[in-house]
């Protein structure tokens, strides 16, 4: 009985984890990202090296790494090793990087 408790209370426990990954997931919207795209091409940056550093979704930029505006546009965007990111300001986090 004490083994079917533990197993019961394990998955739940691994389903309360994935639901608060999926929960952190940003999705940027098909309109934002074209906007994104679009002033990015017309605002080109110098890119930033960060050694070390695996660039993914997710991964938290440095804060001596300067974000920039896009207008009407609530995330951010910098160039780290040649690739644009688009960040979320409040958590500093990538949630694109764009081609």
């Amino acid at each position: 009985m004490r083994t079917h408790i533990t197993s019961a209370a394990a998955a739940v426990l691994l389903l309360a984890g994935i639901g608060a990954a999926a929960a952190d997931t940003v999705v940027l919207q098909p309109e934002q990202e074209t906007v994104i795209k679009e002033y990015v091409k017309k605002q080109p940056l110098a890119s930033v090296k960060l050694p070390g550093v695996e660039l993914n979704v997710g991964t938290a930029v440095p804060d001596t790494v300067e974000l920039h505006e896009v207008p009407n546009v609530k995330y951010r965007y910098t160039v780290i090793d040649n690739r644009t990111v688009v960040v979320d300001p409040g958590t500093r986090k990538v949630i694109k990087i764009i081609q």
